[in-house]
């Protein structure tokens, strides 16, 4: 079933790795009534049971292209036309410690896109209250937090206890996992004793020198607002840059897909009741959102997800309900210049293709 295949999505994005969904739909008559294929490829799967398919190699390579560039990948020909959608797990930002450092850190790091959770031992600084902005406040000792927190390649870890002792027990912790940045607070002497001990217990000096201490980009900061500013900028770059083998210069990393998980959820549960699924494949100019949006349409009015809203979705709800009562799919038009922007009152000015397929 298609919905197992968005099932199993969940589950690798859930564990902090990437994914790709494939769809297939059969081109020779728009107007059929066949559902589209899909299929769900990973990375290690690329790399094991490419046979199990039997796309040809090129095909393969669309799809490798797709999860390491994050760009959605759309074709067609007189037989099918092919959606490969990469999907990247959420960004996480775990800040161990809820004092002064914490609270600007905690907003800056949600009005940049991550989802931000916030562990600290006492109840005066573990409330949503202190941290409106962060989806997960724990209140738990730090020695029993990492039951509750789910540490992969996807993490980035931030340790701002109010002790020594506290930030070296959450770094012994952190060291037990692969994470995507982590960085610990504390002054050049104080870093280079937590190092040097944990050396001597054992620890591996290879994964000891990857972490960020003392923490941020060395900006001068001085106040609690320009340290968390140091702290946030130097996890950016470890989401958007990388090193290239000369160690000299960075490349920008690849484009962040965007998706809605509400979206998802809908479509990994099974259901007898069919939808139409509006897929944004292309962009051209000023849009509200960009390739890989979706938005949902059911027979009876219901709509899940957005497009974009105004005049970018009213049409095409249309065009969805005509699919819903006789099948087959389309590729429509949304064009958002000129006048159509200015009528609506609509500060975008571009054009976006979308799919629209049954599910």
């Amino acid at each position: 079933m298609n919905s197992s295949s968005y099932e199993s999505l969940l589950n690798q994005l859930n564990e902090g790795k990437k994914a790709a969904i494939v769809t297939i739909i059969n081109n020779e008559n728009s107007e059929n009534s066949n559902f589209p294929r899909k299929f769900l490829f990973t990375e290690e799967g690329l790399l094991t049971d490419n046979n199990d398919y039997n796309f040809p190699d090129a095909f393969y390579e669309k799809v490798q292209y797709a999860l390491e560039s994050g760009m959605l990948q759309f074709g067609s020909s007189e037989k099918e036309i092919y959606l490969i959608e990469p999907y990247f797990p959420e960004p996480k930002l775990i800040v161990l410690g809820g004092g002064h450092i914490a609270k600007p850190l905690v907003e800056f790091g949600s009005k940049l896109g991550f989802s931000v959770t916030v562990v600290d031992d006492r109840p005066s600084f573990a409330n949503s209250k202190r941290f409106p902005d962060a989806k997960n406040v724990i209140c738990e000792s730090f020695d029993k937090c990492f039951d509750l927190i789910n540490l992969n390649p996807s993490t980035f870890v931030v340790i701002v206890t109010r002790g020594h002792r506290h930030d070296m027990d959450c770094l012994k912790q952190v060291l037990k996992h692969n994470t995507a940045y982590t960085g610990m607070i504390g002054s050049k002497r104080r870093v280079r004793g937590v190092m040097d001990q944990l050396v001597k217990e054992g620890y591996s000096k290879e994964k000891l020198d990857k972490v960020n201490s003392p923490i941020g980009l060395d900006i001068g900061a001085v106040t609690p607002e320009e340290i968390a500013v140091s702290i946030i900028s130097q996890v950016v770059s470890y989401r958007r840059l990388v090193n290239t083998k000369n160690g000299r210069k960075k490349i920008i990393k690849s484009n962040w897909p965007e998706f809605d998980r509400d979206v998802l959820l809908a479509l990994s549960k099974e259901e007898k009741e069919p939808k139409a699924i509006i897929t944004i494949i292309s962009t051209k100019g000023s849009v509200p959102r960009k390739e890989g949006a979706k938005m949902l349409v059911y027979p009876h009015g219901k709509i899940l997800g957005s497009i974009g809203g105004g005049c970018s979705e009213g049409s095409v709800i249309n065009s969805a309900r005509y699919i819903l009562r006789n099948g087959g799919h389309q590729i429509q038009t949304i064009d958002m210049t000129g006048y159509v922007a200015e009528e609506e009152g609509m500060v975008c000015g571009g054009i976006m293709d979308v799919l629209i397929e049954l599910f």
